[in-house]
């Protein structure tokens, strides 16, 4: 850190990657301070392209800075991710420490870890700003490679490290007629238009004054008409079905007893039945009786329930048999859905489906588990963070997204952590889910910004795919989506009750369920060729040297 090459770099590149981080933590939940998702990165990209002297002298109002070195451009993006990740995820801490069994320095300790870990994506693109910037002060290259090289970092983070918690997109789900544009770029899209913004920000401030004001109207301008898109309200979509979404409010750490867990099952069983209409709530608010419904969902939850296990299985089969309803619950599932019953010692997170005649008729086995909280990852490494859950390296993943066949209707159950994978969550609907199924224990993110979070995220998908989305969680938020994203119904968190959720089902598909991640890969292809373009001049004027010679 004390190296010459750091020494280098002005302190205004420092105030302005500090200035960006900042910027970028208030966009996400809980602060949600979208609107600043059009500049946010603007300073940061600002730091990158004027980062230490030029050694000349100021001329026609240009300042004597020129973009950072590659190895500068990372560090400095490097810090900017570190911090960001703190900012946004800071409640892995409270996970670790009040369930994960770590104190709280190796709590700290693990946060600080993670931070490190996926900070590195920032500073991969900042090194790749630094190499297309390149010597000299023509930015051109750089700015117009930017967008491009910030989505092939966010699938990198998707597809390499798995963890694509708040890409960029997301900050604009509530903006009808900006998210539209997923139904055929996925989420990419999204972040595309956003870092174009943030170029156009950063370009007003990197060429000459007298040219500033202008370039940074038009920024400015453009940023509003796309932010006005939040104005804009699409029409009601019809819902001609309805589910029972249930929220047990089942704390994380309960100590689980024969009775206890006896009396929970009757008190959930009696929430789903018309035997407790006093926290049934319909999808206008007002508490009422529920009629029929087509769909009863109970939420991925930290209870000891088990697919083998009759005290379990029995009530729930009664219930689904007094409702006439089939039924989907989170539960543990302890042999693989694809053994057709074949002896194991493999438990699996799963969603299982019950008919109305009580019969469990199918079961999907998570396919993307969680690192520390579903699996240990290296254990010999990481055998202090064991204690998260008690199942902690011993889930095992499973092996189709094939949807649940509910009497004639396709049901795309995913769980929890699966919801942020906008390739995963596409599957189901493009193997033919007709409406989205999401269950979730949201309970170990505490009252922190993570909750929000997950469900923006979950809304996005619902975008993308052009479908409903029934999310039912363990302690809120349990709601119904509609396909514009919108929560349409919803109850309060930290409650116990069950949601009379609207929906419709729907077979057609969009370009992106269809085609995936087309949009990323190609700004990942793009990026490439723009690096390789970079160095190509280079390699000539060699060529035409040795020629000469």
């Amino acid at each position: 850190m004390l190296s010459f090459p750091v020494r280098q770099i002005h302190y205004s590149a420092w105030l302005l990657v500090g200035l960006s981080t900042l910027l970028q933590v208030l966009i996400f939940p809980l602060p949600g301070l979208y609107v600043l998702s059009w500049v946010a990165f603007a300073p940061l990209l600002v730091a990158l392209l004027r980062a230490r002297p030029a050694g000349a002298l100021e001329i026609d109002g240009a300042t004597n800075l020129q973009p950072a070195t590659p190895g500068q451009a990372f560090l400095l993006a490097y810090i900017s991710g570190i911090l960001w990740y703190a900012g946004t995820c800071y409640w892995i801490y409270n996970t670790m420490h009040e369930h994960g069994g770590l104190s709280a320095p190796m709590a700290a300790l693990a946060l600080f870890l993670f931070c490190l870990y996926l900070g590195l994506y920032h500073g991969l693109f900042g090194l790749l700003v630094g190499l297309a910037a390149g010597p000299g002060r023509d930015n051109r290259r750089a700015l117009i490679s930017i967008p491009f090289l910030w989505v092939a970092v966010e699938l990198a983070r998707t597809r390499v490290t798995g963890f694509p918690w708040d890409l960029l997109g997301t900050a604009q789900v509530d903006n009808i007629s900006l998210s539209r544009i997923t139904t055929l770029t996925g989420v990419y899209g999204v972040t595309f238009e956003i870092m174009l913004v943030n170029v156009a920000v950063a370009a007003a401030f990197l060429v000459p004054r007298k040219k500033r004001n202008t370039l940074l109207l038009a920024s400015v301008v453009a940023a509003a008409v796309l932010q006005a898109g939040r104005l804009v309200d699409a029409p009601a979509v019809p819902a001609d079905h309805a589910a029972l979404l249930v929220q047990e409010n089942i704390p994380v750490d309960e100590n689980w007893t024969r009775d206890r867990f006896e009396s929970t099952l009757r008190e959930l069983t009696d929430l789903s039945s018309n035997r407790d209409a006093s926290k049934k709530i319909s999808s206008d608010g007002m508490e009422s009786k529920r009629g029929k419904v087509d769909l009863i969902v109970w939420p991925e939850s930290p209870a000891p329930f088990f697919t083998n296990d009759p005290l379990f299985r029995e009530p729930v089969s009664a219930m689904a048999r007094e409702t006439q309803s089939w039924v989907v619950t989170g539960a543990i599932g302890s042999t693989s859905a694809s053994l057709s019953g074949a002896a194991t010692s493999e438990v699996f997170n799963s969603a299982a489906l019950i008919s109305p005649s009580g019969n469990w008729t199918a079961r999907y086995d998570k396919m993307h588990l969680v690192p520390f909280g579903e699996y240990l990852p290296f254990p010999w490494l990481f055998s202090f963070a064991g204690g998260l859950t008690k199942e902690v390296g011993e889930f095992r993943a499973g092996t189709s997204r094939a949807p649940l066949d509910a009497g004639g209707e396709r049901l795309g159950v995913f769980i929890c952590y699966e919801s942020v994978f906008p390739d995963e969550v596409r599957q189901f609907a493009n193997q033919g889910a007709q409406v989205f199924v999401n269950i979730s224990n949201d309970g170990w993110y505490g009252d922190s910004g993570a909750y929000a979070q997950h469900l923006n995220q979950t809304r996005m998908r619902a975008i993308e795919n052009d479908r409903w989305i029934l999310s039912s969680t363990d302690t809120g938020v349990t709601a119904s989506i509609d396909p514009y994203g919108r929560t349409v119904a919803r109850l309060e968190r930290k409650v116990r009750g069950a949601l009379v959720a609207p929906y419709a089902l729907t077979s057609v598909t969009t370009f992106y369920t269809r085609h995936g991640d087309w949009f990323a890969w190609l700004c990942a292809i793009i990026s490439a060729g723009a690096l390789l373009t970079r160095f190509a001049p280079q390699r000539k004027v060699v060529e035409k040297v040795e020629a000469s010679t």
